[in-house]
């Protein structure tokens, strides 16, 4: 086998471990593990509802995977349930006893609202006889919001978010003031539902010490703090850039507690993560290690600059190589990219094509994905790259230093065959980076 022909099925195989990993990691591979009905009771990992015990059942779905878990959980119960689903991902099909609100992402829209508002009249409809259930996943912070005041409208909360966002702070920082601005976010879902019995079925995109991260914790004791909320204004310069409806609350220090640990609100209510990062990771370690690769895994570059994760990784493959002649690198989490005036791709595009720049003519390849099939602003969720990317985008007549400059990574590496087309998978595991030496 010739070596354009041993790259093209390293290229193949990135993609063939990446698929598999989404497979293995899938909802309703994940449900089979930790949730089944029987004779009406519903187990959730070890705990169990009867549901013929409560006065009320209620539902609420959030986030990327909202209209994936909302079909898993009825697949099991039947059409026992009703509920609200919110997602920025159009359903195939809708669920009987459900009501559908399509909110924006990254950016909160009108249907965002009103699935908000929804969302509160239902569960504050609840009471001690009543059982909430959540299906949270990532993307809910933009797709389910409501402003804490009447005086913040739609308008300004959308350009506080682009300034949180584009100002600098990581998504922990941005965060802590999008829950503190919130009536739905840092627990105010879950103060909604009380004294309902409530139980969160958590597909997670965010690291597994923080998860009150996901969907900017709805249901879930906030440890973030309006101090802390202060502090990050102060040292990014935010307030001046605000509008001055959220600016006033800063400069006021006006901002209302979140609810805590110790709050009674959280005495009758259960969390259970399906799904995260790690599942990802452990279904790629196995794939590729069944493909014949010694396998190492790196999350020490999540939230880094995608230059500075390249170069740690590559530096950790070739280290790697030196020991085995089949070498996999995975990584999971996020990048950070700055973006300035950019074109059409994403952190994942960025990084693999910053990638292809370091690894010219070397025999490695690299794909960098997203779990939920999107990657920024454009229709791929990632790409493979190898030593034959500049080369081939060469001959193409593209310059693969211009397209990272400006930030439009995927108009290149479509052209020439390198981006990665999955589609919404209906999931939100955060990142996948796999590196292979061979």
């Amino acid at each position: 086998m010739n070596s354009a022909a041993d790259d093209r099925e390293m290229r193949n195989l990135a993609r063939q471990i990446f698929s598999q990993a989404l497979t293995a990691s899938s909802v309703e591979k994940a449900f089979d593990h930790y949730v089944e009905c029987d004779h009406g009771v519903l187990r959730i990992g070890h705990d169990l509802y009867h549901l013929n015990s409560y006065s009320r059942v209620f539902v609420t779905a959030i986030g990327k995977a909202a209209n994936s878990l909302a079909e898993a959980l009825q697949r099991r119960t039947g059409d026992r349930l009703e509920g609200i689903v919110a997602s920025s991902v159009e359903p195939a099909s809708q669920l009987r006893g459900f009501r559908y609100f399509r909110g924006g992402h990254p950016m909160p829209n009108a249907e965002s609202v009103r699935g908000a508002e929804a969302m509160l009249k239902a569960l504050n409809g609840l009471d001690e006889s009543g059982l909430a259930i959540f299906l949270i996943s990532g993307g809910g912070s933009a797709t389910v919001e409501k402003p804490i005041d009447s005086d913040i409208s739609l308008e300004d909360l959308i350009a506080t978010y682009r300034i949180l966002v584009h100002g600098g702070p990581p998504i922990g920082e941005i965060n802590a003031i999008r829950k503190h601005l919130s009536a739905v976010k840092g627990g105010r879902l879950a103060r909604a539902a009380h004294p309902a019995k409530q139980v969160s079925i958590l597909v997670s995109d965010v690291p597994d010490n923080t998860p009150d991260a996901l969907a900017s914790g709805p249901t879930m004791p906030d440890s973030t703090t309006t101090d802390d909320c202060y502090a990050i204004a102060d040292k990014y310069g935010l307030v001046k850039q605000f509008p001055p409806s959220i600016a006033e609350f800063f400069e006021k220090r006006a901002l209302e507690e979140t609810p805590k640990n110790h709050d009674e609100i959280f005495a009758n209510a259960r969390w259970q993560t399906v799904l995260s990062n790690k599942s990802v990771l452990e279904s790629a370690k196995a794939a590729a290690a069944e493909a014949g690769f010694e396998v190492e895994i790196d999350n020490s570059c999540d939230d880094w600059d995608y230059e500075l994760a390249a170069d740690l990784l590559l530096a950790r493959l070739r280290a790697l190589r030196q020991r085995t002649p089949r070498a996999c690198l995975l990584s999971g989490g996020e990048v950070t990219v700055t973006v300035k005036d950019g074109g059409i791709g994403g952190r994942n595009q960025q990084f693999a094509l910053a990638c292809a720049t370091k690894i010219d003519g070397e025999r490695i390849t690299v794909l960098s994905a997203g779990t939920d099939g999107i990657d920024g602003n454009s229709p791929a969720t990632g790409a493979v790259v190898d030593g034959t990317t500049r080369g081939r985008s060469s001959r193409a007549g593209l310059n693969v230093e211009g397209h990272l400059a400006g930030f439009n990574a995927f108009p290149l590496l479509e052209q020439i065959g390198d981006a990665v087309m999955t589609g919404p998978t209906g999931n939100n595991l955060r990142d996948l980076r796999l590196l292979l030496a061979y």
